[in-house]
């Protein structure tokens, strides 16, 4: 099972991809709106292809996907 299968089998949904200042920024909004939030690496083999991918590629281990659900 990938592991994004895995996580949304846990009731995970993903956002978006963000780095430093959005990533914290999302984080606490979503916290703020009632949300669990998970922080995920991002997978390099899941970045599609286009203008974007050059910089996501480079810089890989700053970007995290953002999850998040419903408070249990």
């Amino acid at each position: 099972m990938k592991r994004q299968e895995e996580l949304q089998s846990q009731g995970w949904v993903r956002q978006f991809t963000a780095d430093e200042p959005r990533l914290s920024e999302a984080v606490e909004e979503y916290k703020e709106l009632g949300f669990e939030v998970h922080l995920e690496p991002l997978d390099p083999l899941q970045i599609p292809v286009g203008e974007c991918s050059r910089c996501l590629l480079a810089d890989c281990d700053r970007y995290k996907d953002i999850y998040t659900r419903s408070k249990q």
